[in-house]
């Protein structure tokens, strides 16, 4: 890093680094209900199935945050009078190339392929109704002018004062007011979800970090979101866990997790005697039958070895501020048979060789709901979960965040549900379930990323290899010598851990990404090191300019008379749509590649006009401090802690 950083004091309203679960407590699932009392519910249809697009607003009301809404209201209008009879026609708006103008409408050849047929339509082909769509515009003062072209495209430019006013409106009344509006009201996301007893790897880091920053841009939006964490706290394997404990401690009660050591190596003994002892391997499943049956000291057993497991996520959670509600697959184990009752009940469940299983239309194997041997599965606890978040969790929208390999399970698992009824058929009507899948985590040979001895690499010792590698950088640039040992800390942790955040975030989560530390670590590009920099220096313009930027929010004029000041200002106003676009697809690279064009469009601006010491500085630096503001808004939805200074 050719820059050095350090967190500041930040602005008199700081953006908080990362969201606390106080904010949701007011929802949190109520504790699990009986078997009995659980299916008292099942008589009536409680999921409510509404046919609503996430980009629909909830009222008439504008959004003051989305250029694109706001546009679409005012199309909409003349749409309905320029075809009244094609009233389920959308307004098609999309940004477009600066040449043209700053945004397009682009009906008019759908429309004509809708028309052209009908006898007396009045209009001779698309640059014709593209001519009385512009108009029957109404007037508005966000539009300066609308131009046709081409095959009757309406080029829309902007008003720039309206632009201006909008950009200062937002400095007084906060960023939040540019929150996209969703038409959902509460969301489930399920992500990370490590197993009890194993390490954390790095296929969990995608997982957790495409979760989180899910998660946190759907808590923008003002989505009351259930961050589940569905660890894998249930299964035959705790039968040798158990075993083995009670073999290595005899008073394994007083036995604590220093003594019991390192999880995984004690996960990888007990199977090694479990394969290779035939009197070991009798008594762990006898021990999986008394954990199951609820003997009481094997339930002891079983809830010591998940808390030392789950204080161990907990330290890459910290590490990575990310904040989850732990309801694993035991969570839902109690509830598998009435759900199986229900689905049998309603004749979707049948036997196959021994196995009850659920047909799906087009898949070759069927979704196993119960094994031969009368056990359940991951289908069994995935079917319940999905009935449980539907139905007590009241959730409209379900998202899981695995790798790609699980698509055709949880596809599976969706079908078995819109066929039991539980969602609807058409994956555009609410509620639904969508699987976030994601690739493989590479190392620089182009496979799956391991250590020299082919073990997976621990993900906590992945985040502190980052964080220390940046402390490295700082100390050599002298920064020890002039920062106290607390900012040199949280500076490393904060540019460590962004970079392998962003190095992540910013592909598009399908692909494979390689892992690589100089490349992440880089403070040229598009790097998480960059945009931090690029932050910092935003910071420092406003600091020697000596002036009380909150004051000026309240007296100064912004005006945008030059090209490059209008081009950075459409660019913040266009927040708002592209997180509603990342949160619509499930895409966070969108905002990733947002975020880095801003930093992009605010150093051609710098490069260009003057700022402190000019004219126009008052003004200037209202745009500073607003680019500074969407970008610490972008930092957080990403889940990476702002510095603010160099």
């Amino acid at each position: 890093m050719s820059g050095a950083f350090a967190l500041l004091h930040p602005p008199a309203s700081p953006l908080p680094p990362f969201l606390s679960f106080n904010r949701i407590s007011h929802f949190h699932s109520p504790p699990p209900l009986s078997t009995a009392d659980f299916w008292r519910v099942t008589s009536r249809r409680s999921v409510l199935i509404s046919k609503a697009s996430i980009s629909t607003m909830t009222n008439d009301e504008e959004s003051t945050g989305s250029l694109k809404k706001q546009l679409s209201k005012l199309f909409e209008k003349s749409l309905r009078i320029t075809v009244p009879s094609e009233s389920d026609v959308e307004p098609l708006i999309a940004a477009c190339a600066p040449k043209f103008g700053d945004y397009q409408c682009n009906n008019a050849m759908g429309l004509w392929s809708r028309i052209k047929n009908k006898k007396d339509n009045g209009f001779k082909g698309p640059p014709s109704i593209g001519k009385v769509i512009m108009d029957n515009l109404p007037s508005s003062e966000m539009i300066e002018k609308c131009t046709l072209a081409g095959p009757g495209f309406v080029n829309i430019t902007l008003t720039t004062s309206w632009i201006a006013k909008n950009i200062q409106k937002m400095l007084i009344d906060g960023i939040e007011t540019w929150a996209p509006s969703l038409q959902i009201k509460r969301a489930v996301v399920d992500f990370s979800s490590p197993n009890i007893a194993k390490e954390m790897h790095v296929g969990h880091l995608r997982s957790t970090i495409i979760g989180d920053t899910l998660a946190r841009m759907l808590e923008f939006s003002n989505v009351d979101v259930l961050r589940r964490n569905h660890v894998g706290d249930w299964g035959t394997q705790f039968g040798m866990l158990i075993e083995f404990l009670f073999e290595k401690f005899p008073n394994w009660e007083d036995a604590s997790a220093q003594a019991i050591g390192d999880l995984q190596e004690f996960y990888k003994a007990s199977k090694k005697r479990f394969d290779e002892d035939p009197d070991f391997k009798g008594r762990a499943q006898q021990a999986v039958v008394r954990l199951q049956g609820g003997e009481a000291s094997y339930r002891k057993a079983w809830a010591q070895i998940c808390e030392i497991s789950r204080n161990e996520f907990n330290k890459v959670y910290q590490r990575l501020g990310v904040q989850l509600e732990e309801k694993g697959e035991s969570f839902y184990n109690p509830h598998i048979p009435g759900v199986i009752e229900k689905l049998s009940n309603q004749g979707l469940v049948e036997e196959s060789q021994g196995a009850r299983v659920i047909h799906i239309e087009g898949v070759n194997i069927p979704l196993i709901v119960v094994k031969s041997d009368g056990g359940y599965n991951y289908a069994s606890t995935d079917m319940t979960a999905l009935w449980y978040r539907l139905n007590e969790e009241k959730a409209e929208w379900i998202i899981y965040v695995t790798d790609v390999g699980q698509q055709q399970h949880f596809e599976m698992v969706f079908s078995a549900a819109k066929r039991a009824g539980w969602l609807p058929a058409n994956d555009n009507m609410y509620p639904k379930a969508s699987h976030v899948g994601f690739g493989l985590v590479l190392g620089e040979d182009g496979k799956r990323f391991r250590t020299r001895n082919t073990e997976v690499v621990r993900l906590i010792d992945l985040l502190d290899e980052a964080k220390n590698r940046s402390k490295s950088a700082l100390i050599e640039r002298g920064k020890a010598a002039e920062w106290t040992e607390q900012e040199l800390e949280h500076t490393a942790e904060a540019v460590g851990y962004g970079a392998v955040k962003y190095a992540d975030l910013k592909n598009n989560r399908l692909t494979n990404y390689t892992f690589n530390f100089d490349q992440m670590l880089n403070d040229k590009g598009n790097t998480a090191v960059y945009l931090l920099y690029a932050h910092a220096r935003i910071c420092s313009i406003i600091r020697k300019s000596g002036k009380d930027i909150d004051e000026l929010k309240k007296t100064a004029v912004l005006s945008l008379n030059h090209a490059d000041e209008r081009a950075l200002a459409l660019h913040l106003l266009q927040f708002s749509e592209v997180v509603e676009e990342a949160c619509t697809n499930l895409l966070p690279n969108v905002l990733c590649e947002y975020l880095y064009n801003l930093s992009e469009n605010f150093t051609k601006f710098y490069s260009n006009c003057q700022v402190v010491g000019s004219a126009e500085e008052t003004s200037r630096l209202l745009l500073c401090e607003a680019t500074a503001v969407v970008m610490r808004k972008c930092f957080h939805l990403l889940g990476i802690t702002p510095v603010y200074k160099i």
